[in-house]
């Protein structure tokens, strides 16, 4: 036995993994500038160079909104997992399982109640993370739970939006949920309540198609993408190149399909500033 090479080495790799992790530098996506992970949480995750968001965590999301980051978690309907037994280069079923363990949420969407601007509120988050936030059963029956407990408690409904689509995997009943949740959320505004559309990046494919789109107020985060086909496709489709900043916030504000576009520094603020203004409006009706 080597005293150097089976003893001292492995007692210092251990030391050295314990006080060192694997993300102490994240690379930023946009600039490629390799940022400090402390720096980063600091910055809300957005790069102190060039201003790029970085997606944030669906708890940290929740945290963002709700005043002092106190909030309730909303338990969820459960649905039947993997109805259409599909299976490409893996089963759903075991899919599913592993982005649970990678996230450790059950599904691509998190409902939180608490106060918004000294309001007492609903917020739907989707998380990116969990198979591109993509909207399957889970997540329209966390959408339609939302807008229940909006309309059953007088609230207002906020909804941050981060996903690639409709869920390949669950097929029509994945598409099935753009009806479901437009519908209730309808219901909300028959009531006359608030709901607030905040687009975070990236918000696409049924989402936009759907929810996402039917706010009485959009907000976005700066640079964020949002819209239904990828640039590419719509660009093969029509034959013609589009405008560099195409689908982005930015783009979307400009001819009138986006109300508000912050940074994320600024977008607690902002989402209290406006759902005062639209409960005053509730309470006068």
């Amino acid at each position: 036995m080597n005293w150097l090479t089976d003893i001292v080495r492995p007692k210092i790799k251990k030391t050295v993994q314990k006080e060192i992790s694997d993300d102490l530098w994240v690379k930023c996506p946009e600039c490629g500038q390799m940022l400090f992970s402390k720096e980063l949480k600091q910055s809300m995750y957005v790069c102190t160079k060039c201003g790029y968001h970085l997606r944030l965590y669906v708890d940290k999301r929740l945290k963002q909104l709700f005043d002092g980051g106190i909030y309730t978690e909303l338990a969820l309907p459960s649905v039947k997992e993997d109805p259409l037994k599909f299976k490409d280069t893996q089963k759903y079923a075991d899919r599913l399982k592993v982005y649970r363990r990678k996230t450790g949420s059950n599904d691509a969407i998190k409902v939180g109640t608490g106060r918004v601007g000294g309001i007492e509120s609903v917020i739907a988050v989707m998380d990116f993370a969990f198979m591109g936030g993509s909207m399957g059963t889970a997540v329209g029956e966390g959408i339609v739970r939302a807008a229940e407990y909006a309309v059953e408690h007088n609230c207002p409904l906020l909804i941050a939006s981060a996903s690639g689509g409709a869920r390949m995997q669950e097929g029509m009943l994945s598409l099935m949920q753009m009806a479901r949740t437009t519908a209730a959320i309808n219901r909300l505004k028959e009531k006359g309540l608030p709901y607030i559309s905040i687009f975070t990046n990236p918000t696409t494919g049924g989402v936009s198609a759907s929810f996402a789109m039917i706010g009485d107020i959009h907000i976005a985060e700066k640079g964020a993408m949002i819209g239904f086909a990828g640039k590419r496709v719509i660009e093969q489709t029509i034959r013609e190149k589009l405008p560099d900043d195409f689908q982005t916030a930015e783009y979307l504000k400009a001819h009138g399909m986006v109300d508000i576009v912050v940074e994320r520094k600024d977008l607690k603020a902002t989402v209290d500033r406006v759902l005062n203004l639209l409960m005053t409006n509730y309470k006068n009706v």
